[in-house]
């Protein structure tokens, strides 16, 4: 007589569940991917080595003229942000260069069908590149403070943080850089191209807020004013010289004003960034 045996049930294996695409989860992936790329790095240390290299060397620069110690026109803060031109070209490349490389090697097709809300994943990607870069941007600011400290008593500079111009001078740092990275983001989200980005951000930079105010004609030297860099800057003046520049020039913009209308400015490209992402294919 046989006996019969259940056969025992095959194991059933659990189905993963999917998880729901959320901006944190979205954050944390862009802040994977750009961690892992060699050129943030490399831009990054570039960048905040600028700072502390060309306040030391205008620092020592100012210390072998005696006559000009004690000019109210000497303001420590403002030496210490001496390598800020530098390295805003550094971290706009890095901004330009997290969102276009996307599209120069095709990975930006994964990204948006991982995320189809495009608009949540492309403003995720800007607030890890803008953070990192103004992380960065402070640290900068403090190693740069560093290296100035030894000529502090030769030239009679000094820095104090609760003085209000120190402040905004030292703060303006990361804040100015920051919303140049954004302004350079969004640029590369529009024109989509690593080249075409960096050669757009450096030309609006470099060659036409320098050459239209270098333009003997009113009109011209207060567009130049207003655009974002040169109106930005105006954050990192001390108030003798931007009282000097104001009653000098056809701007009357405050360092804040000024600041306002840069960030104007990364707004308007940032919002044609986004219209253009909804309605192109990837």
């Amino acid at each position: 007589m046989t006996t019969f045996t259940p056969l025992a049930d095959p194991p059933v294996r659990s189905v993963p569940v999917a998880q729901p695409v959320t901006f944190g989860r979205l954050v944390a992936a862009e802040r994977i991917k750009l961690r892992t790329l060699r050129s943030t790095w490399w831009s990054l240390l570039v960048g905040v080595a600028f700072l502390p290299a060309f306040a030391a060397m205008r620092f020592s620069s100012i210390s072998t003229v005696p006559e000009a110690v004690g000019s109210p026109y000497l303001v420590g803060a403002v030496y210490v942000t001496s390598g800020v031109a530098l390295a805003q070209l550094v971290f706009c490349t890095l901004g330009v260069l997290s969102i276009a490389g996307e599209y120069s090697t095709g990975q930006i097709r994964s990204t948006l069908t991982a995320a189809p809300r495009r608009l949540q994943a492309l403003w995720a990607k800007l607030l890890v590149t803008v953070a990192v870069v103004m992380v960065a941007s402070l640290l900068g600011v403090a190693l740069a403070w560093a290296a100035g400290t030894p000529w502090f008593e030769r030239t009679g500079m000094s820095i104090d943080p609760t003085r209000a111009d120190d402040l905004r001078i030292l703060w303006g740092v990361p804040l100015y850089l920051g919303a140049a990275t954004a302004l350079a983001f969004g640029i590369g989200a529009i024109v989509r191209s690593s080249a075409a980005g960096i050669a757009t951000v450096l030309g609006l930079l470099l060659v036409l807020e320098n050459g239209l105010g270098a333009v003997p004609w009113a009109p011209l030297q207060t567009f130049a004013s207003f655009l974002p860099a040169s109106a930005g800057n105006r954050l990192l003046q001390s108030d003798a010289v931007g009282s000097v520049i104001t009653t000098s020039s056809t701007t009357t913009l405050s360092p804040w004003e000024g600041y306002g209308v840069m960030l104007a400015w990364v707004a308007v490209v940032l919002v044609a960034a986004s219209v253009l992402l909804r309605r192109r294919d990837a």
